[in-house]
């Protein structure tokens, strides 16, 4: 997926990211986040209301751990969303979310806790720690 542009502030944003969203197939509800520099963080909950979400029959939830990386262009901010099943490479996930959604990527769920461990981390994001 690429990025996506809307004119709205930061803070817009990120509460518009947040916030449950319902259609006809799904509810996400967003149960934590968390913002570090211009990466949030977020532990997202699936619950399926047709079959075929997330391969869940309806009624059935999934737990995600998402990423969207957040970027200002002009007046618009943009994101990328992106899961841990992707291995997105940044690590800087807060420990915790680990234990609120089941393993999708083992290498990524590594590196985030090498991160962790480092004496100095990036705060603005950290792709440049593979």
């Amino acid at each position: 997926m690429g990025w996506t542009f809307v004119r709205l502030t930061r803070d817009q944003l990120i509460r518009e990211l947040t916030a449950t969203e319902e259609t006809e197939r799904s509810c996400s509800e967003v149960i934590d986040h968390t913002l570090v520099g211009n990466v949030l963080w977020t532990v997202v909950r699936v619950t399926a209301k047709q079959a075929g979400v997330l391969g869940l029959a309806p009624g059935e939830s999934a737990t995600l751990i998402g990423c969207h990386l957040l970027e200002s262009e002009g007046r618009e901010w943009g994101y990328k969303f992106l899961v841990e099943a992707e291995h997105p490479y940044y690590y800087s996930c807060p420990l915790r979310y680990l234990d609120m959604a089941p393993q999708r990527c083992a290498t990524w769920r590594a590196r985030v806790h090498a991160f962790h461990q480092q004496p100095t981390r990036k705060a603005a994001g950290d792709a440049a720690t593979e």
